[in-house]
């Protein structure tokens, strides 16, 4: 969340605007970034120590599983 906070920061926008537009391009299965947010994106994760990658979403298990 830390990421994406900074990122709708850095693009002017809500967070809220943000993920809406992250999971419409999704809906689509279109890229949701250019290469210039991607880099911003890299050093957002870079700054809060994040090394996550959607293939870890996968490990990800609710408390009650």
């Amino acid at each position: 969340m830390k990421v994406l906070k900074g990122l709708a920061e850095s693009l002017d926008m809500t967070l809220s605007d943000l993920i809406e537009g992250m999971a419409l391009h999704s809906f689509e299965n279109k890229p949701a970034f250019s290469e210039e947010t991607l880099e911003k994106i890299k050093q957002l994760k870079s700054v809060y120590d994040l090394d996550w990658t959607s293939q870890d979403s996968h490990r990800f298990k609710e408390d009650s599983e």
